[in-house]
């Protein structure tokens, strides 16, 4: 295809997708008042009377301090909700670009890539919504007594929000180690002789990540990266070791018929074993009958 070409290629999928999550994003305003603004304000609503507004009459209410607020809140839920029930059509879209340059191989490498982004990008947002709940308690808690606790709805879905895709995106770092290490960037030697360093700067990474700064949540958000870390250097050690063993099964390729074979001739260990167990035999029952000693 000509530039020209590529170009329309791109628009047209940028189309499709944007359509996608224009459908979406309009499912998601309606679906806001049939469950899910609920389940946004479930981990608030869930926390003892003292620590919400309203709570010790049995109410559970976010304040709203000016006029468009409401609105706001609502497209800013939608957008993100939509953006996630239209992910599989505008990754697919995308899919549709780039898989026409890729070779057989990559195109099986994306496909994992995007599943295995897509899952661990939803484990942690999973996490992080399980977690909301005690990370709330226990910095409203250190509120103390005498205190009267009235979140915004504005503070609290920003909060929420970006606590949710802070940890989804996270979760994708290690992956990214994966990828650099499929394409010949990153070497499990770097890796392995770099692991004390992964896993102190994982701490730090997560201690500024996390909105709400405090110990649990980013512990929280540090020990499964630390994991998946762990597990992405052993997935480095196993490809290094199928490269090494492929390049060994190429060089054989350039040798010519005529040249000395590049392998190891000296013996094994169990040649050398054998070869002392028949001399030990010879010593003891004397050379056999027909053979040249």
């Amino acid at each position: 295809m000509t530039l020209v070409g590529h170009l329309t290629e791109l628009r047209n999928r940028l189309l499709k997708a944007l359509l996608a999550l224009l459908v979406a994003t309009a499912f998601a305003f309606w679906w806001y008042e049939h469950g899910l603004g609920e389940f946004i304000r479930a981990p608030y609503c869930g926390l003892a009377p003292e620590l919400r507004y309203g709570g010790n009459d049995g109410g559970c209410g976010l304040l709203i301090t000016d006029v468009f607020g409401g609105v706001f809140i609502r497209l800013k839920v939608s957008f993100l909700a939509g953006a996630v029930l239209s992910s599989p059509f505008w990754l697919y879209q995308l899919w549709l670009f780039i898989t026409p340059g890729l070779k057989r191989q990559e195109k099986r490498y994306g496909v994992a890539f995007v599943a295995v982004s897509t899952l661990l990008f939803v484990l942690g947002a999973v996490l992080a919504y399980v977690s909301l709940a005690a990370g709330l308690e226990l910095l409203l808690s250190l509120a103390g007594d005498g205190v009267v606790i009235a979140l915004t709805a504005q503070d609290y879905i920003g909060f929420v929000l970006s606590l949710l895709v802070a940890f989804g995106v996270s979760f994708e770092v290690p992956l990214v180690a994966v990828a650099l290490n499929l394409v010949g960037v990153l070497s499990y030697e770097v890796l392995s002789r770099s692991r004390r360093w992964i896993f102190f700067l994982t701490i730090v990474f997560a201690a500024f990540v996390t909105p709400t700064q405090d110990p649990f949540t980013m512990l929280l958000m540090a020990g499964p990266m630390i994991v998946l870390f762990e597990l992405a250097i052993q997935i480095a050690r196993i490809v290094d070791r199928r490269r090494v063993r492929r390049e060994a099964l190429r060089s054989f390729h350039d040798v010519a018929d005529d040249d000395a074979s590049p392998l190891d001739v000296r013996p094994s260990r169990l040649e050398e074993a054998l070869d002392s167990a028949a001399t030990t035999e010879r010593h003891v029952t004397g050379p056999r009958q027909g053979s040249r000693e």
